[in-house]
């Protein structure tokens, strides 16, 4: 370890450049991996704020949960102690005095008898909604200049007014508004045999529950909802790419500069110096190089979100960031390999000669 600091103490740019190309490397995988995780919190922050762990939605819904309708017939054994009837469908809102503030939301009608109105709305402001055009809305709105008290359109509907604010509350990425199962009914335009889009439940129930409905466990319905798959799929490619492509750097780099040190280190191994010891220092600069250069990418990715708009959504998982470091130290000793190699097969004759 000693003889790596000596020698990136010694050779300042040309190990600057390096870690600085790591850095921004690093910084780039995290970035794209809080980003990844904060456009999944917000298709399923809803879902997740209500302790969802089943979901029943109608069998000709093609797994949407905004294209579902459920009757009373397919809900005769419902039960109120840990189930709740939702209804779901996508609205634009805006304020009466201003046309032009226009938000794309998601109306969830709730019922006030059951739990996620009762116990899950995580109000930050206000109240719940206590009776028809009343509603608890998203608190990312507050940023788009929505206020207490204040009157909305939910599509052509005028007089809802907001009556709380609520925290975690986006579907679809998209913010919800809260408000009753019969506004929902009058948004979507049914009439009252339809009681809701879903329903939704804090236990584990099996297919026999509502044997009429399509059952979902949460984590398959997540996985059902429009786009959530293949957008993280499409970052973790990236992240992987982006992975393989730090792999290769250190390899290179560390290959390029052995290859210049070949007749300081055949001098060194005709000294004496045992190769393990040049093994060792080659290993430790790599070890340097990754952590010091994934630390810098923290740091660059920490400052960044405290700058970012609150319409970029970016989430810092630290045990993930944790395992995405040991990964890149792996990463950084499997690179490494390519010029101990190199070191092992000196033969410092032929080298100094």
């Amino acid at each position: 370890m000693f003889l790596a600091i000596k020698e990136i103490m010694h050779e300042k740019l040309r190990y600057g450049l390096i870690l600085a190309m790591f850095i921004l490397i690093s910084y780039l995988i995290i970035i794209l991996m809080g980003l990844m995780l904060g456009l999944a919190n917000e298709n399923t922050a809803a879902i997740k704020s209500w302790d969802t762990e089943t979901v029943f939605l109608n069998k000709n819904s093609n797994d949407n949960l905004s294209q579902s309708l459920i009757n009373r017939e397919q809900i005769k054994n419902f039960n109120d102690n840990d189930t709740a009837l939702i209804g779901v469908t996508p609205v634009v809102m805006k304020t009466t005095d201003h046309e032009r503030n226009k938000q794309n939301v998601q109306f969830v009608g709730l019922d006030e008898t059951q739990y996620i109105y009762q116990k899950k709305l995580n109000l930050v402001s206000g109240h719940r909604p206590q009776n028809n055009k009343e509603v608890v809305v998203d608190e990312s709105l507050q940023d788009q200049g929505y206020r207490l008290g204040q009157k909305i359109m939910l599509n052509s509907s005028k007089n809802y007014q907001i009556v709380g604010f609520s925290r975690g509350a986006k579907l679809n990425i998209s913010p919800v508004v809260y408000g009753s199962l019969s506004d929902w009914r009058d948004l979507k335009g049914i009439n009252n045999s339809v009681v809701a889009s879903g329903v939704i439940s804090n236990q584990e129930l099996l297919t026999g529950a509502f044997p009429q409905l399509q059952r979902y466990s949460v984590q398959k319905f997540i996985e059902k909802l429009p786009g959530y798959t293949a957008q993280n799929t499409t970052f973790i490619f990236m992240i992987g790419f982006l992975m393989v492509i730090s792999l290769i750097i250190i390899a290179v780099f560390l290959y390029i500069l052995t290859m210049q040190k070949m007749s300081h280190f055949a001098v060194l191994r005709a000294q004496g110096v045992p190769a393990k010891h040049l093994v060792k220092a080659t290993m430790a600069q790599a070890l340097i190089l990754v952590v010091v250069g994934y630390v810098g990418g923290v740091i660059l990715t920490e400052l960044t979100s405290l700058i970012l708009p609150t319409a970029v959504p970016i989430l810092m998982n630290w045990p993930l960031i944790g395992l995405l470091a040991v990964v890149m130290v792996i990463l950084g000793m499997v690179g490494a390999l390519l010029p101990v190699r190199l070191i092992l097969k000196i033969d410092p004759a032929k080298a100094l000669g």
